[in-house]
């Protein structure tokens, strides 16, 4: 059934992000499945992953960012519905987005960064780590406090080195069981931020023997410890050369700058998160309704021109076979307020182990949420623990400052296909002899606000801080083995 769309549009505000004239606009609907027809249009952006929140009146809102046309082509064909349109309120319109560091802040390395929880309340971050930050303050962890890096295979289109880090577990890889990842899609601003300053408190903390506190969450050093003995390994910048081109223009820009396949606009680039090799090829195996990823150059979500064409995926793939026994895994996202747990193609299912995304049967099926034809297997103990780790982040996070925060299934409103969290929970059942590896993406922030105030920059590390900390702490208590 096809839901009626867009009732009225209201104009209170406008903000143009960047040189691409995308709009930051919220629907709002009686129900989530109001939403379905929308969100199976890959031409339109609904951020990391469109998600339906409920509403305090009991209705649902969906984020978007939308040009003037497409707006204006939604309100003139769906007037008179059921579902509106809305754009922010002049002042969140306003609001001045936290600036990107000029210089190097650690001077090549030489000085290591200092998170918010070894820091007296209240203080603050000055601004974003820029590209040639990144590696500088992980340098400085290297030199301050004997972080070991590893460059990765491949160069990126632009011709980037990646690297990746460990710590924690001393030189035997096989004793590293956390891995986390961030700065996928570029113009989520801070996740690099979050996770770096993560690692440095961990860091100072075990070293002066204290805790960690994130605002109204406290940690004992002996919690600390227990996190960076579970070893934890973590890719800062999946995408260098989609976070330099955001950051220098302010357009937004999402995917990387492979221009293999368009060489001007939106056509440039590739959806690193749909580029993974789990069910990519989304045209044979979800049902012909469905667009868990694109086709077009031009979308938000092309997802290139084979499971794991770009150097940024099969960096981030490789660190599974450096580091063999990872058992938990988060990529770290914005902007949502969410923590996201497998599967993402289709709605979760204990009961039949023949109903999985190996079993070629079941091509052209998979993907509406809510039938039956189609429900991928997850085995019970499994869906248990995942959720406790899951629930145990967002508490963590809404205990820190009352932001909310909510864990679901990640096929939320519409499926994915190609996805870091999903590929790394399907490699136990596709690839023979690898580990089990409960995936999950946190989305922190609000919904498509990817250019944070400073205030709201600095919130998003005590929020995601805490969230590690109480993830590992849970993936500790349920099994790193």
């Amino acid at each position: 059934m096809k839901y009626s769309l867009v009732a009225s549009l209201i104009l209170q505000g406008s903000l143009v992000l960047g040189t691409r004239d995308l709009q930051p606009v919220h629907f709002k609907a009686p129900s989530a499945l109001h939403f379905r027809d929308i969100v199976r249009n890959d031409t339109y952006d609904f951020g990391c992953r469109p998600i339906a929140h409920p509403t305090e009146d009991g209705q649902f809102t969906l984020h978007a960012l939308l040009t003037e046309s497409q707006i204006a082509h939604l309100t003139e064909e769906y007037e008179d519905t059921d579902l509106s349109i809305h754009r922010p309120s002049e002042k969140r319109a306003a609001a001045a987005t936290a600036p990107i560091g000029s210089g190097d802040r650690f001077s090549g390395g030489t000085i290591a960064p200092i998170g918010l929880g070894t820091k007296a309340s209240g203080s603050t971050i000055s601004s974003i780590l820029n590209v040639k930050e990144i590696s500088s303050a992980v340098q400085g962890l290297v030199s301050t406090y004997g972080v070991t890096t590893l460059n990765l295979p491949y160069k990126t289109f632009n011709g980037a080195t990646q690297f990746a880090a460990y710590v924690g577990a001393g030189t035997d890889k096989s004793q590293y069981h956390l891995y986390l990842s961030a700065g996928v899609h570029a113009r989520e601003r801070g996740g690099p931020d979050n996770l770096i300053y993560w690692i440095s408190d961990l860091l100072a903390a075990s070293k002066a023997g204290s805790g960690l506190t994130y605002g109204k969450k406290t940690y004992t050093n002996a919690q600390v410890k227990s996190v960076l003995a579970a070893g934890i390994v973590f890719f800062p910048l999946v995408n260098p050369d989609g976070v330099t081109y955001d950051q220098s223009s302010g357009s937004l820009w999402r995917k990387n700058r492979n221009t293999k396949s368009g060489s001007s606009g939106d056509s440039i680039g590739v959806d690193i998160n749909r580029n993974f090799d789990f069910l990519w090829n989304f045209k044979k195996y979800f049902d012909p309704s469905e667009a868990p990823a694109s086709t077009s150059p031009s979308s938000e979500t092309f997802y290139g021109t084979a499971a794991a064409s770009e150097p940024e995926t099969k960096n981030h793939v490789s660190i599974y076979d450096s580091f063999p026994k990872i058992r938990w895994f988060m990529d770290i996202h914005s902007a949502a307020g969410d923590i996201l747990y497998s599967w993402g193609d289709d709605d979760d299912q204990t009961t039949s182990t023949t109903m999985n995304f190996l079993n070629s049967a079941y091509d052209g099926k998979r993907g509406p949420v809510g039938d039956s034809a189609y429900k991928e297997y997850i085995p019970s103990v499994d869906l248990t623990n995942i959720k406790t780790a899951a629930t145990a982040a967002v508490n963590a996070m809404k205990a820190v400052g009352g932001r909310s925060y909510i864990t679901q299934q990640a096929v939320g409103l519409y499926p994915t296909s190609g996805a870091s969290d999903d590929y790394s929970f399907s490699r136990f059942w596709a690839k023979s002899g690898v580990n089990k590896v409960y995936g999950y993406t946190m989305e922190f922030g609000y919904s498509t606000n990817f250019y944070p105030t400073l205030t709201e920059f600095n919130q998003n590390i005590l929020d995601t801080n805490a969230g590690f900390m109480d993830w590992a702490l849970a993936a500790i208590s349920v099994g790193l083995t």
